[in-house]
């Protein structure tokens, strides 16, 4: 086995077949990444390239330096060669031009990525000025071969140059890294991150350094290089899994770094490079914040002093709360305070700092953290409260919960909340890591306590809704338990911990019912009715289903969603209440869709209309301000005689004209045979009109690309699809021969289910699939081969995943037998499923 040492690194000496060997054997080595191994290949890389320097006659006056992560010594696989040939301008400038050829195109033969460049040490002073890059680099100087005074002279120029001109630099070193930060993102949440140039990367923990080298400010010390090392080593795994300079751990590669490492899974991996992320990151604001301070201090205090004679000005602190004042812009702990005899301390200072949107201080956090004794359990009523109040203040609370979190204090108050820190959802619609999307959920929440009687179980539920995420198994059923075990440890009373336990359970239910079932069906109402089993936890439900919906991601929520969950709300209240749900037979159709219908009815054929649609907002009285109308494609209603095959007829003719379906809603409406005559008739109480059935389609769709297509060419070609002239099947399938398929990630397989008591009416069918053209169509033929009738459908498109309920029944109108119905989602799981061609 080859280790580290037993490189020797004086086969640099046989250039340039020496180092390459030398340096092959290195990464090949079966030990593992880390600081020995990269201090190996810079050090080995150190001796070649002295070699070469003085291969020829350097003479005076000139020198090679290392500067960047070269100068670090922090040589990863596939990392630039920094360098930079320094001469005090004496010598010949063909003569230096021949030494820097020497250097040079060694290292180019190899393939090595090179950044150089050949100044005397006044144009490096010059273009630092310039370029605050170039001085960043600079400041890292690591002296190769040469003239060692030439070296230390220039590092000891820039780094005076530095500290003096610190209070104009620091603050554009800021805005860039603000600037990259709002380019990359967060690298504590990305799903394939940058490890260097996101926020909380390896650009900021240099970012660190050079604040620390103006003597200005300080980074907290605790953990950083830790985390620096972390995010290294997975970069040299990196480097050596895909033979390449990226800094970009794609979602393909995470498996084999995680394997190199001796890690778990990418989960385990992912996990991790977020927990060093989130250390550069917290350190990272807690130095601009001192920065800023000591600036503004600065600035302010030689004022000061002119108007007091001379004489400090007196540091002001601001009492807060018990134990808690402000003092310098910060949350700092009072004079008085004894956190080893007052364990609901942190919270109080947390809550406080949250509600003054104030940072809290490092110091306060360390001292909290180390003398802080644990809360009895149950908490007193006091610590719950300031939870609660923490939880309350809205998008500051981030920040305090941060701060908590990094010196352990979150984990030692919630011990279940160690499962779900730093963990990844691999999801597109999620936004968030688990953790940060609860605590977003909460200030989301903190925004409808004023719909709801009881805000304090709306925002703990936000805390807890997603806490069995780090449990296997279906997290709602685990995070019941976890959140009655919590409840019940806070404090809350067993009423109250049982009402939570519920919320965290049903959290999913009615954004999943309000999307995916027949809202007409009283089945439906009445299946939300029992699970919730209150108003009062109704109330809490929809205002704890908005709140997860707006703090998971854009993709989540929206008016049409948000209106879709209040009507079901409205319906399960009136049952609550002791109202019988509507029979879908009797529910009255729009003025619209019963003037389509008799046209329908009176013409025998398919009649529609196209329109472009926008969601207007909630009323303000219901969400207590006003949101912008949001556009949400065309609204495209059909009206059909109830007939075979007008499900696949009418998915196929969409997909034929490259309109994407967002949303369907299919129902069957039954016509009276007086309406065709244009007078609606009366009926007698308690007796349905009898007439002739008309389905009814309401779909939201979208152009592909393009423009929308008139609907009287969508109608002709509709009609064609319904009386068989028209082969949509042999159509769609001639455009996917002629636009072959882009290699991509491999989507998981499409499932189908029968979704238990779903309906005392109907059988309901569960699809979920990879959302692609023409699937609505292969679905509706599937069906129509399976013999049964479609009472209605459901559709809706999450992103790329389609997610559908039908409801059918048997020829008689009659729910399927349930060996039936499975053998119906059998087929129609197997008619989703892709042919091993890939077509």
């Amino acid at each position: 086995m080859t280790s580290v040492n037993d490189v020797r690194t004086d086969e640099a000496d046989d250039e340039p077949g020496g180092y390459a060997a030398a340096r092959l054997r290195l990464l090949q080595g079966e030990a593992r990444s880390g600081p020995p191994r990269r201090s190996a290949l810079a050090d080995l890389t150190d001796r070649w390239l002295a070699q070469l320097f003085h291969a020829g006659t350097p003479g005076p006056g000139v020198s090679l330096v290392a500067v960047g992560g070269y100068g670090r010594g922090e040589l990863s696989p596939r990392s630039d060669l920094d360098l930079l040939l320094l001469h005090d301008g004496s010598a010949d400038p063909d003569a230096v031009a021949a030494l820097a050829d020497r250097v040079w195109y060694p290292v180019w033969d190899l393939g090595l990525a090179l950044d150089h460049s050949v100044r005397t040490p006044a144009e490096a002073r010059k273009t630092a000025g310039d370029d605050l890059k170039v001085q960043l680099g600079l400041l890292d100087a690591r002296h190769l071969a040469g003239d060692a005074g030439l070296t230390t002279g220039l590092r000891t120029a820039v780094l005076a140059d530095w500290r003096n001109q610190a209070p104009k630099r620091l603050p554009e070193l800021r805005e860039l890294c603000e600037e990259r930060a709002e380019r990359q993102g967060e690298l504590q949440y990305l799903l394939e991150p940058d490890l260097k140039e996101a926020r909380g990367g390896l650009r900021d923990a240099t970012a660190l350094r050079a604040v620390a080298a103006s003597w200005l400010a300080d980074a907290p010390r605790e953990g950083l290089a830790d985390a620096r090392r972390r995010l290294l080593d997975v970069r040299d795994a990196l480097h050596l899994a895909t033979g390449r300079a990226t800094d970009r751990l794609a979602l393909q590669e995470q498996d084999q770094v995680a394997a190199a490492l001796g890690l778990l899974d990418a989960d385990t991996l992912l996990r991790q490079v977020y927990e060093a992320a989130r250390r550069v990151s917290y350190a990272s604001d807690v130095t601009w914040r001192e920065v800023a301070r000591v600036l503004k201090s600065r600035s302010v205090r030689p004022r000061l002093r002119a108007m007091l004679g001379g004489r400090t000005a007196p540091v002001e602190r601001s009492p807060l709360a018990e134990g808690v004042v402000e003092m310098d812009g910060e949350v700092v702990l009072a004079r008085a305070a004894r956190p080893e005899r007052d364990p609901v301390l942190p919270l109080r200072a947390a809550a406080a700092a949250a509600q003054a949107g104030l940072p809290l201080s490092l110091h306060a956090v360390r001292r909290l953290a180390a003398a802080t004794r644990p809360l009895p359990t149950p908490w007193p009523a006091e610590a719950r409260e300031q939870l609660v109040t923490l939880l309350g203040a809205g998008r500051t609370t981030v920040e305090v919960w941060e701060a908590l979190e990094a010196e352990g204090l979150i984990t030692r108050l919630l011990p279940d909340w160690e499962r779900v820190r730093c963990r990844p959802q691999r999801n597109a619609v999620h936004t968030w890591t688990v953790d940060r999307h609860l605590v977003e959920t909460a200030v989301q929440a903190a925004e409808l306590t004023r719909r709801v009687g009881r805000p304090d179980l709306l925002l703990v539920a936000a805390l807890l809704h997603d806490i069995g995420k780090g449990w296997p198994g279906d997290h709602s059923v685990a995070g019941e338990t976890i959140a009655r075990d919590v409840a019940a440890r806070i404090g809350f009373d067993r009423a109250d911990a049982g009402t939570l336990a519920t919320l965290v359970r049903h959290h999913l239910l009615l954004i999943e019912t309000a999307t995916r079932r027949d809202l007409d069906d009283p089945a439906t109402v009445r299946a939300v009715a029992e699970a919730v089993g209150s108003h009062g936890t109704l109330e809490l439900l929809h205002a704890l289903t908005e709140a997860d919906a707006l703090a998971t991601g854009p993709a989540a929520w929206s008016a049409w969603r948000g209106s879709l969950v209040a009507d079901l709300v409205k319906r399960v209240a009136a049952v609550l209440a002791g109202d019988a749900p509507v029979d879908p037979d009797a529910a009255e159709p729009t003025a619209e869709e019963e003037r389509l219908a008799v046209e329908a009815h009176r013409t025998g054929g398919p009649v529609l209309t196209l329109r472009a649609q926008t969601d207007a907002a909630p009323p303000a009285e219901e969400t207590g301000d006003a949101l912008a109308p949001e556009p949400q494609g065309v609204e495209l209603l059909i009206a059909v005689p109830d007939q075979p095959g007008v499900l696949p007829a009418v998915a196929g003719v969409l997909a034929m004209h490259r309109l994407t379906v967002r949303t369907a809603e299919l129902r069957t409406l039954s016509l009276p045979e007086e309406w065709s005559q244009g007078a609606r008739p009366r009926k007698e109480e308690g007796r349905p009109a009898e007439g002739r059935a008309v389905l009814l389609l309401n779909w939201r769709v979208a152009a592909e690309y393009g423009s929308l297509p008139q609907a009287a060419r969508l109608r002709a070609d509709l009609v064609r699809a319904l009386d068989g002239s028209l082969d949509i099947a042999a159509r769609l399938a001639e455009r996917d021969a002629a636009y072959p398929r882009r290699r991509g990630a491999v989507a998981p397989p499409p499932r189908v289910t029968v979704a238990p008591a779903g309906s005392r009416l109907a059988t309901v069918i569960e699809v979920r699939a990879q959302d692609a053209p023409g699937l609505l169509h292969r679905i509706g033929r599937a069906l129509e081969l399976s013999h049964v009738r479609m009472r209605s459908a459901h559709v809706s498109t999450l992103g790329a995943n389609a997610v559908d309920a039908f409801y059918v029944t048997g020829p008689e109108g009659a729910p399927l037998p349930s060996e039936e119905a499975v053998s119906v989602a059998r087929s129609l799981e197997e008619a989703l499923r892709p042919s091993p061609s890939g077509v």
